[in-house]
């Protein structure tokens, strides 16, 4: 009678003893591993924003070059100042003024003249012979902007990361713009209303601070001096900007 009760007693503490040495072996499940492990801490789970810009300021200064620009090579130096509405919708206010180089691709090129005894041939042209005419200033040769503002309305439908190496990620969103714009242009420096459209991504660096990369289109209309008198043309201006943005207040609270 008394062996049975000892093999009924050790019957019953064998699973209570297995489960101690079990929890004491260190045998956790992968799943409790997962949720409890050192990689919980180090590496973020992958759904969800790292960076929040929702009801946030951005400000930006940048600075820009045209491209494919037949007369004229210009350096923009400007800023944009965004306020994001939600996480996709933000406007901005951006404004820069520019400094304006001969293109390498211009030329002028001259017939030759019996009467004069001139020779054909092309030479770079010089700063008056695109912006004067008989001593005077004349807008003789398009694309010589000194003024570029705009306001846009902005729309990020693409937020994502990059794995870079070890535990690094990078986040980033992709964005569209569109808006109307105001440019200043020629040596009489006119004023002339337009539009712009473009694309730009925001490679985040931490809580408050991005790297800006865009490409937009200025549209305006300019007029120039042209042989028999003044003409009117639709210019598409490409610019491609670099920036820092500063986003205000620098924290946020992850969702």
């Amino acid at each position: 009678m008394r062996g049975a009760s000892l093999a009924m007693l050790l019957l019953l503490a064998s699973p209570a003893l297995a489960q101690r040495a079990e929890e004491e072996a260190g045998d956790v499940s992968e799943a409790d591993k997962d949720a409890s492990g050192p990689l919980r801490e180090r590496i973020r789970p992958v759904s969800g924003h790292l960076f929040l810009m929702d009801g946030r300021f951005e400000l930006s200064p940048m600075v820009g070059l045209s491209v494919r620009d037949a007369f004229f090579t210009k350096v923009l130096f400007g800023a944009a100042l965004t306020y994001h509405l939600t996480e996709a919708w933000a406007v901005s206010l951006r404004g820069g003024y520019t400094a304006s180089l001969i293109s390498g691709s211009a030329q002028i090129c001259n017939p030759s003249s019996s009467l004069t005894g001139q020779q054909a041939g092309c030479h770079p042209p010089t700063w008056e012979d695109l912006t004067s005419l008989d001593g005077q200033p004349a807008n003789k040769a398009y694309g010589l902007l000194t003024f570029v503002s705009s306001v846009d309305v902005l729309w990020a439908p693409l937020y994502g990361k990059l794995a870079l190496w070890a535990e690094k990620v990078l986040n980033f969103n992709l964005y569209l713009l569109a808006g109307p714009a105001l440019v200043m242009y020629g040596p009489l420096r006119v004023l002339a209303p337009g539009g712009n459209v473009g694309l730009g991504f925001r490679f985040v660096v931490n809580d408050y601070l991005a790297v800006r990369l865009e490409l937009r289109d200025v549209i305006y209309g300019e007029q120039g001096v042209e042989a028999g008198g003044v003409a009117s043309s639709i210019r598409n201006q490409l610019m491609a900007e670099l920036g820092l943005s500063f986003f205000l207040p620098t924290t946020f609270k992850e969702r």
